[in-house]
């Protein structure tokens, strides 16, 4: 909760303070927040990698929380932005993937008590993402962004001093809990301090090289990602089915990109909106209050509380009955509500030209893309830990989270992009998302065969 607590509260603020602080134009402020979070999505690979050869999973996870706690603290001094932001992002990287795996250890294959404990871990997250923004953003306007930046600052170190006191209540179920020896206290100090140089080295070369270099960096280390993977898998599958269900994978995550690219608009285009055109100003009698723009973005957590049961009971009632649909419909699904939420988009800003629109706008935007989000997120992680072949599916799942990676950086530069063909934003996101639901569906039915291809087959 703490950790995602810091993430979304400082990505609450991110592009407004690059904004209006520092006075970042506009398209440069976006892509700064397209490049952080995703590479936030990206670094991830990294954290399973030094987890499985070097610290082991708790070591991992305090190394990354000293990270962002520190970076979280370096935001609050201007002439620290990038280094910060490099901090944070490595230390997620650290931490992102191992804690999920601590949880999943802590219990056997088949203890029933495991789903229960992913349900809390699940509610955990949404509740710092739920908070994070109110609290942050009401530091921020109240008194300084920095005071923001220190808040999720604060809660990192909360989550830090939580997870040191409580490594003795962790015992994996395969044994007995061991205490941090000398050696792991060593390598935790020493990728710590590594983090620490590479933040501050990697940006200060990184500034004298130019953005436009950092994002054909990021650009060329994804597409690179994704070529070895392809090499790996030329090398790891060895029969045709196992080929029909990684493929599979493959098609879904462009789809997947596509969704990304247009949700985490929330926390660039849609918060600049927030601020810049939508009336916020709360009157009773003689109160009056103008509630800071970064509230809008705990609308997507407080709806997942409600409707995520909501969403678990449809399906397993509609399985009941036999008309539950298959997982590539239920993702075409996803890019539609996300198509329609950008059609309100559209609405809201041909409205704005002439004054500020009613936050029932923006809140309606947010409901349409959270029921798209809870038809296609959980769906495809489950999907991928269903198809995947057992040899590669850690692999395929890092896979999953490139997705992210390149959606939550086509999220900051579209704009941008669009802007140089002479295309609006909102009414070609609306397009893209309605095609990409479009074809999704057309082919929903030969990928579902793809998806059940028998791995074992005889014929194999």
């Amino acid at each position: 909760m703490w950790e995602r607590f810091s993430y979304y509260g400082m990505r609450a603020i991110l592009v407004l303070y690059l904004t209006l602080f520092i006075q970042y134009p506009r398209e440069a402020a976006l892509e700064i927040y397209g490049l952080y979070t995703g590479m936030v999505y990206l670094t991830p690979m990294l954290g399973g990698f030094l987890a499985d050869r070097w610290l082991g999973y708790r070591g991992t996870v305090l190394a990354g929380a000293l990270l962002m706690m520190v970076g979280h603290f370096a935001m609050a001094v201007p002439t620290l932005l990038f280094p910060a932001l490099a901090l944070l992002i490595l230390g997620n990287g650290l931490f992102k993937p191992n804690i999920s795996t601590i949880v999943g250890s802590l219990y056997l294959s088949g203890d029933p008590r495991r789903d229960a404990a992913f349900t809390i871990f699940y509610m955990g997250i949404n509740l710092g993402a739920f908070f994070s923004p109110l609290v942050c953003s009401t530091l921020a306007e109240s008194f300084s962004p920095h005071w923001g930046f220190g808040a999720a600052g604060v809660g990192m170190l909360i989550s830090l001093i939580i997870f040191s006191l409580g490594l003795p209540t962790l015992p994996p179920a395969q044994g007995r809990w061991q205490p941090l020896s000398r050696n792991e206290l060593l390598r935790i100090s020493l990728t710590t301090g590594i983090g620490v140089a590479l933040a501050f080295g990697g940006t200060a070369l990184a500034r004298s090289l130019g953005r436009s270099f950092v994002s054909s960096a990021f650009q060329w280390t994804v597409l690179g990602a994704i070529l070895a993977v392809i090499l790996y898998l030329l090398y790891r599958l060895k029969s045709s089915a196992e080929w029909k269900r990684t493929a599979s994978i493959f098609i879904l995550v462009i789809f997947t990109a596509i969704f990304w690219m247009g949700f985490e608009q929330a926390g660039g285009t849609m918060n600049l909106f927030a601020f810049e055109k939508t009336d916020r100003l709360i009157v009773i009698g003689n109160f009056q209050w103008e509630f800071p723009a970064p509230y809008f973005q705990s609308l997507n957590p407080l709806l997942i509380f409600i409707l995520a049961p909501a969403f678990s009971v449809l399906w397993v009632a509609l399985a009941r009955q036999g008309r539950e649909p298959i997982t590539p419909v239920k993702m075409a699904l996803g890019l539609f509500l996300l198509a329609i939420g950008f059609f309100v988009m559209s609405l809201a800003e041909a409205r704005a030209a002439a004054s500020k629109v009613s936050p029932l706008w923006l809140a309606s935007v947010y409901l349409f893309h959270t029921l798209g989000e809870l038809c296609l997120s959980p769906v495809g992680l489950s999907m991928v830990t269903k198809v995947a072949p057992a040899s590669v599916a850690a692999l395929m799942m890092g896979v999953w989270f490139l997705s992210s990676a390149f959606g939550n950086y086509m999220a900051g530069i579209s704009e941008a992009l669009l802007e140089r063909y002479h295309l609006p934003l909102y009414p070609s996101l609306t397009g893209i998302a309605l095609a990409a639901a479009l074809i999704l569906f057309l082919i929903a039915r030969p990928l579902h065969k793809w998806m059940q291809a028998p791995i074992s087959s005889p014929s194999e």
